[in-house]
């Protein structure tokens, strides 16, 4: 119990020491903040055709970003700094630390919490103000919003740490994430209605969370009668919990295998 806590205040303290050195570097808090609010406003503002009665592109591309934003602040961000970090010797330093891989893990996933709330509460706000994005009146609908984002949130964060390993250096490991991470984005429903795609398409995104997590965003902000539009006719709430507790456990078990404090 006792090196339970410890793990755990460990972690907590990493986490203030993560999110100062990101505060510090204002790039990456444009880009991971404010990058996807950018990507709404051209979206949202270009395209603003009615796909379905009392649903506009506007509303599905909403529903998408939060979603998207989750994996962009989880795995993208996280798959490219450790190795960042691995090769200036951070990662190095720490492990001559009481820090465990856990309290290590834990820093990561809360500063990732910290980033998805600020991130989500803006995609919110400009999507409800700008383009008239309807906010659940139901606490239920509100209840399956709030296990989606930690539970997507969750499952990004492992899959980062699990997927850091991969870049040979931190110089070219946003070569090696960030077309996954966009190519993942158009097979997915983000940037475009998912049931206009092919069916390869869709039978390939169907493997990955973020079809999963963007379908389960829908089902939040948009009308129940949308999900009529939906692949299977359904929002699919029970498959898309199971999907992302399937990559979290695996994510979590290659993660703890693979990670590496240094490239020796």
């Amino acid at each position: 119990m006792n090196t339970l806590l410890e793990t755990l205040r460990i972690g907590g303290l990493r986490s203030r020491i993560e999110l100062k050195q990101f505060m510090r570097q204002r790039e990456s808090v444009v880009f991971t903040l404010f990058f996807p609010v950018i990507l709404l406003f051209i979206f949202g503002t270009v395209f603003k055709d009615t796909i379905a009665p009392g649903v506009t592109f506007s509303q599905y591309f909403v529903a998408g970003m939060i979603a998207s934003g989750l994996v962009n602040t989880g795995f993208q961000q996280l798959a490219i700094t450790i190795p960042m970090e691995r090769d200036d010797g951070t990662l190095k330093r720490l492990r001559g630390t009481p820090m465990s891989v856990s309290s290590y893990f834990i820093g990561k996933a809360l500063l990732v919490t910290f980033l998805m709330i600020i991130q989500t509460a803006l995609l919110l706000f400009f999507g409800s103000v700008v383009f008239d994005l309807n906010l659940p009146s139901d606490p239920m609908l509100w209840w399956n919003f709030t296990w989606l984002v930690l539970l997507g949130s969750a499952c990004s964060t492992v899959l980062g740490i699990a997927f850091s390993v991969v870049p040979k250096s931190g110089r070219g490991a946003s070569a090696v994430v960030s077309p996954i991470v966009i190519i993942l984005q158009f097979f997915s429903g983000v940037f475009f209605v998912f049931t206009s795609l092919p069916s390869f398409m869709q039978q390939l995104a169907a493997i990955f969370p973020l079809k999963w997590l963007t379908q389960g965003m829908r089902s939040v902000f948009l009308p129940d009668d949308f999900a009529t539009q939906e692949v299977a006719g359904t929002w699919e709430l029970g498959k898309t919990a199971l999907v992302l507790l399937i990559w979290l456990v695996l994510g979590l078990i290659f993660a703890i295998k693979k990670f590496k404090w240094s490239r020796e």
